[in-house]
């Protein structure tokens, strides 16, 4: 690793895009007994979903991290359709995730504002302008459950205090992650958008590379 490594652990909240090399040297996954060892596996979101075709890295797994990276923050790449969480120094889980499509693809740093159990949906007007036959009929809105494209849980992600639209969430396509697809969110399987959700705290700093 060479001077752009030594930046991004310097400056960790600093807008980069991150290559696939760069990331190795920020994470690096940690074999099954050195995670029993670490007591960090998670009980439940690791298990095998029915019907879930993802590949295996996709699923929760702790990485050793920097320790540079500060506690708590979530990290999205997007080019290899991973989500960090700094779940304390030196450690994160990552989760799989899928991301926009090449042109609507976010990137840029946020904080969790809200967080929603089963959040209700409304496509915004440049969704439904995009796709008028897919969206214009929920115009109106849909109320959470099962059957919302925003999945179990939601992270809502603002910047300076406003929405950005962009959000962190469960999926009815889970088999969609590991690819970019979206309209701009950052899609997980619901049950580890529970685990997820169940670990970050208001205010949690965001970067999406």
């Amino acid at each position: 690793m060479g001077g752009a490594a030594e930046e991004i652990e310097t400056m960790p909240d600093r807008r980069a895009l991150v290559t696939g090399a760069l990331a190795a040297g920020m994470f690096a996954a940690l074999p099954p007994a050195a995670r029993a060892a670490a007591g960090q596996a998670t009980a439940t979101s690791a298990q095998p979903v029915p019907g879930l075709t993802i590949a295996p890295e996709f699923y929760p797994t702790v990485m050793r991290v920097k320790r540079s990276f500060v506690q708590g923050s979530i990290h999205v790449l997007s080019s290899q359709h991973f989500l960090y969480f700094i779940d304390k120094p030196g450690w994160a889980v990552r989760y799989g995730v899928a991301v926009g499509k090449a042109e609507l693809v976010y990137r840029g740093q946020a904080v969790v504002g809200r967080k929603v159990e089963w959040p209700s949906w409304k496509p915004t007007p440049e969704m439904i302008e995009r796709n008028p036959a897919a969206y214009a009929k929920y115009a109106d809105g849909m109320p959470g459950g099962p059957n919302n494209p925003l999945g179990a849980r939601a992270l809502y992600l603002y910047q300076n205090g406003h929405d950005t639209a962009i959000r962190i969430h469960g999926t009815t396509e889970p088999n969609s992650i590991g690819r970019s697809v979206s309209n701009g969110c950052i899609r997980m399987v619901n049950s580890h958008v529970v685990d997820l959700y169940n670990r970050v705290a208001l205010g949690a700093p965001v970067t999406v590379y």
